[in-house]
Parts: structure tokens; C-alpha cells; sequence
């Protein structure tokens, strides 16, 4: 007598363990927006505009509650529903005579909002920063473009490390071989001359040439909230580019009455003495261009700024000429003006800017640091270049 061996049908739910990774994915998601919603206010951290490029951030992030029904025992006459009395924006099931935060003199009663803080490296919020930042009107020169060299994954071998094993390609062989054996296509059981590996290759790209002028107000009128500001943008700048872009070079130049070509550590570090003539830091600007970065071969980008307070108006007269000159050989020229303690009255130098309607010129007024970021968005955005053109 034969006997057939008992078959056991089971069925498994495998939806939990795919909820940590769900978990986890959900909770970077938050962490992103959070890190968006306070953006401004997260890169002008003077920590971080200090630091050697190594610093972690701490971000208050909000915790999230299940909702649910509560109740107090310890009140009478509750009913299951309001008394039509209610409006927009009025606490749920709160009561209006306690003395929560923020109402009355006296400790509250009411419990508060958990946050807790989340690290994030400034190269991560490099990299949120700068996904839409680009330079504008970036075009290609005549210049014989400088060879970079870069390693693409574009070969498939039969041998290889696991690491860069191609699970596709290597599946696919498998139906085949089956396919060419049995006559039908089937995955069954690997073997080795099935694996098919990635490999890479160097390349040599050519990438167009450009070059940014940044150009800082050391005067004494630039105090302590103006130089801060300053160093701010032209350190978010200065990664950017670098982060991006492999070959753009960074002129810097500092002026109060009279202007010089600096290294990047004497930009930074600069202390702010004596008047200004802002005209000395475009003729220099112009000067720099003639001499190294012949328009035909470099995409251009002069950027300033200062905080407003020139020599004269005869010296804003002629910073408007230059200002033309330079528009009319570089992609995009900026212009930023901080103004302390959210004033916004226009200075002498961006009124007599104000004559230009040149698509190419772009201005901007700083008086918050949390402002850092839009000036960014300003200046190195295409969006900015097709609204302006329209």
C-alpha cells in the first residue's frame, strides 16, 4: 500500500518585514521636508559658515502622534459633541479657561510639542541645496575645453568582483541557456558562465569653461551683520561651484576705495576699513576679464556685494557704464545689497541701478539671514533667466 506524504499549505503575510525599510523611508522623507521648510534659516548658522566643511547640523524635527479620542473624568456634563460656538482654528479639546502656554502668568497645564533633533551632514544639505541651482546662460565657447577624466560603468564581462555583479543581465543569460537546452525559457538554477559583471571604463569629457568674479565690499560702512552676510553667500557659492562644476574658476576680489585681486583666504577673512568707490572693483572686474578670460572662450559671472553706500553719485553714474560693459561680455551679472535690521529703503547705488532692464542683470536686497538661500536661488537659477526674458 502506497502512501502519499502530507502536503502542508501555508500562507505567510510578509508585510511586516518590509515595515522597517517602509519605516525608515518614510522617516527620510520627513526629515527632507523639515530640512526644505527651514532652509533659509539652516544654512546662515554661523557654525556652519565657520567650520571647516566637516560640521553636522542639527535639525529640530517634529514628532507625529496617532490621533485619537481623549477625555477628561475629572470634568461633568461632557457631551459627545460642541456647542455650535467654535471657529477656525480653535484647539480641539482644549479647555479655554486653563492656563496653557503662553496664557496667564502662571506654569500651564497643557503638555507641549515634542521635536527632536536630527543630524545632517553639511554635504547632504549641500546636496538638497543645490538640486535646482545651475548657472544661468551657460554657454559653449570656442575655447579648447578642458579634458576631464571619469569612470562609467558601460562594459559587461563574464568575470568580475560580486560587487558590481549585473543580477539582470545575469538572469537573462539564464533563460537563454535553458531556452537554447530545453527549448523553453525558464530561469532555473545559475551557473557560472550565466553571471555577467559591470565593468567600467575611463573616459576623457570635455566640458566648457567658465568663470565667477566674486567681488566683496570691505569698506569700513560694511559692519558686523553686513560682513556676515557676505561671507555667508560667497561660501555657499563657492561650494556650489565646485561641487558641480570641475571647471570653473573663482576670481576673488575685495574694494573699499581702491580694489585688489585676493586668494580665497584673505576674501574670507578681510577685515572692513576705510571708504568706498565701487567703480574700483568693476574697472578691476573688466581689467581681469581682458587680461585672462577672453569672452569668446568663457562663460562669465561677476557677482557684488556691498551695502550700498558709494562716493558720490558721480561714482554711480560710472558704476552704471561699467556695469553695462560687463553685461555686455558675461552671462549674468548679480548685484546683492544688505541692508541691516529688515530695512529695505533703496541706497543711492540701487537706485542708479535701477536704470538697467537688461534681462542679464540681476539684484537682490538682503536684510534677514535666512534670505541667504533665495539670493542663491536669484542668481543661479535658469527659471530667474526665462521669467526676466518673458
Amino acid at each position: 500500500m502506497e502512501v502519499n506524504a502530507p502536503i502542508t499549505l501555508s500562507k505567510n503575510d510578509w508585510s511586516l518585514h518590509r515595515k522597517g525599510p517602509a519605516d525608515q523611508a518614510r522617516h527620510a522623507e520627513k526629515v527632507k521636508e523639515a530640512l526644505k521648510e527651514n532652509l533659509g534659516q539652516i544654512i546662515s548658522e554661523e557654525a556652519i559658515i565657520t567650520s571647516t566643511g566637516d560640521k553636522i547640523v542639527k535639525v529640530p524635527i517634529r514628532s507625529l502622534e496617532l490621533p485619537k479620542f481623549r477625555f477628561d473624568f475629572g470634568k461633568k456634563n461632557q457631551a459627545g459633541q460642541g456647542g455650535g460656538e467654535s471657529k477656525p482654528g480653535d484647539p480641539v479639546g482644549a479647555d479655554p479657561n486653563s492656563e496653557g502656554p503662553g496664557q496667564g502668568k502662571q506654569a500651564g497645564n497643557e503638555p507641549g510639542v515634542d521635536y527632536y533633533e536630527a543630524e545632517v551632514s553639511i554635504d547632504d544639505l549641500a546636496q538638497l541645496m543645490f538640486e535646482d541651482l545651475q548657472l544661468p546662460n551657460l554657454e559653449q565657447k570656442t575655447r579648447d575645453l578642458m579634458e576631464v577624466d571619469t569612470i562609467r560603468f558601460r562594459d559587461i564581462a563574464k568575470k568580475g568582483i560580486f560587487a558590481n555583479l549585473d543580477k539582470r543581465r545575469t538572469v537573462i543569460e539564464s533563460i537563454k541557456r535553458h531556452a537554447l537546452k530545453t527549448g523553453e525559457a525558464r530561469f532555473d538554477a545559475i551557473q557560472q558562465d550565466d553571471m555577467r559583471f559591470r565593468t567600467w571604463k575611463e573616459e576623457t569629457r570635455r566640458e566648457t569653461s567658465a568663470v565667477v568674479i566674486a567681488m566683496r565690499d570691505v569698506s569700513g560702512s560694511m559692519g558686523e551683520f553686513e560682513k556676515y552676510i557676505t561671507r555667508s553667500f560667497y561660501f555657499w557659492m563657492v561650494r556650489f561651484l565646485r561641487q558641480k562644476y570641475s571647471n570653473v574658476e573663482i576670481v576673488f576680489i575685495t574694494h573699499h576705495t581702491e580694489a585688489k585681486e585676493v586668494d580665497e583666504e584673505t576674501f574670507f577673512k578681510l577685515g572692513e576699513s576705510g571708504g568706498t568707490r565701487v567703480s574700483s572693483a568693476y574697472k578691476l572686474a573688466l581689467d581681469v576679464i581682458r587680461e585672462r578670460y577672453n569672452p569668446n572662450e568663457w562663460n562669465i559671472y561677476p557677482f557684488h556685494f556691498s551695502d550700498g553706500d558709494n562716493w558720490g553719485d558721480t561714482d554711480n553714474r560710472v558704476c552704471v557704464d561699467l556695469v553695462m560693459k560687463l553685461i555686455d561680455i558675461c552671462n549674468v551679472f548679480g548685484y546683492g545689497e544688505i541692508r541691516e535690521g529688515g530695512v529695505r529703503s533703496t541706497s543711492t547705488l540701487m537706485s542708479a541701478f535701477a536704470s538697467i532692464r537688461d534681462p542679464k542683470f540681476r539684484s537682490v536686497t538682503i536684510t534677514d539671514k535666512k534670505e541667504v538661500y533665495p539670493a542663491l536661488k536669484r542668481f543661479f537659477s535658469v527659471e530667474e533667466a526665462c521669467q526676466e526674458a518673458a
